[in-house]
């Protein structure tokens, strides 16, 4: 990584194919109009990404009512279907340093498209590798199972337009207001990032989400379902780096299983 005078500058010799041109689609993706900022794409190539670099300031209670308003905008921006890859991108993408599958037909409903795209693909490398036993990915398996039959889906929550990866060391608080940085953009529920949101702690988190609320009202026991949400960084967390994440992973699947 390199900080320049008027941009911020990543760079990656060994990147995978695609690596930075589907992080930069997903940053123009989630610029719409009245929605959060991003860090603005500069120059993308195989090996690099520049956006314009941004000057940090401490959190304030006014920066994240306002970052709570815009995030309901961005998401109401809308996506053609669940798993949809950001526009001007038509296939899979990346979170983290792993791959991170897109539909590029729609699915029969969210639940479906969690259980196949965002917790199976992860499951499946975990146990290859050791990373859990059979007797986990059975507790897994459940919750997956539960999801495909609908067991989770509200026809009344259409797909969002979401980050995929609103942990908050991608939400950076500059001068001007909130900017978002390393997407995972695709076509998902909105639950999704707030429940990423709080994650791993979040700096006036509560002021956020009230102020979400306030533009588009969240559906009656959300906060019942932060910790399926979750399932999904987690889960990728246990193949980046290792069994540090199944505990934790386990005790949630275990609440919807």
């Amino acid at each position: 990584m390199t900080v320049l005078s008027d941009r911020f500058v990543k760079r990656r010799h060994d990147a995978p194919h695609g690596f930075f041109e589907v992080e930069a689609a997903g940053l123009h993706w989630l610029a719409v109009p009245g929605g959060v900022p991003v860090a603005e794409p500069v120059d993308v190539s195989s090996d690099h990404l520049s956006t314009v670099r941004l000057d940090l300031v401490p959190p304030t209670g006014a920066a994240a009512d306002e970052f709570g308003r815009r995030l309901a905008v961005t998401h109401d921006a809308g996506a053609r279907h669940f798993g949809v890859p950001p526009d001007g991108w038509d296939g899979d993408g990346y979170i983290g340093t792993i791959g991170l599958p897109h539909a590029l037909e729609p699915l029969k409903s969210w639940g479906e498209f969690f259980a196949n795209l965002r917790l199976r693909p992860y499951l499946r490398s975990a146990y290859d590798r050791g990373t859990i036993d059979g007797h986990q990915l059975g507790v897994f398996e459940l919750v997956c199972r539960r999801l495909a039959a609908g067991r989770y889906d509200d026809p009344s929550e259409p797909p969002s337009r979401i980050h995929g990866d609103l942990w908050s060391g991608n939400v950076l608080w500059s001068a001007d207001g909130v900017h978002l940085i390393d997407p995972a953009a695709h076509g998902g529920h909105r639950e999704t990032d707030l429940a990423m949101l709080g994650l791993f702690g979040m700096p006036q988190l509560e002021r956020v989400l009230r102020a979400y609320d306030e533009v588009h009202p969240l559906a009656e026991g959300w906060r019942d379902r932060i910790g399926l949400h979750r399932l999904h960084p987690l889960l990728t967390h246990v193949v980046m780096f290792g069994g540090s994440y199944v505990a934790q992973a386990i005790a949630m699947a275990h609440q919807y299983g």
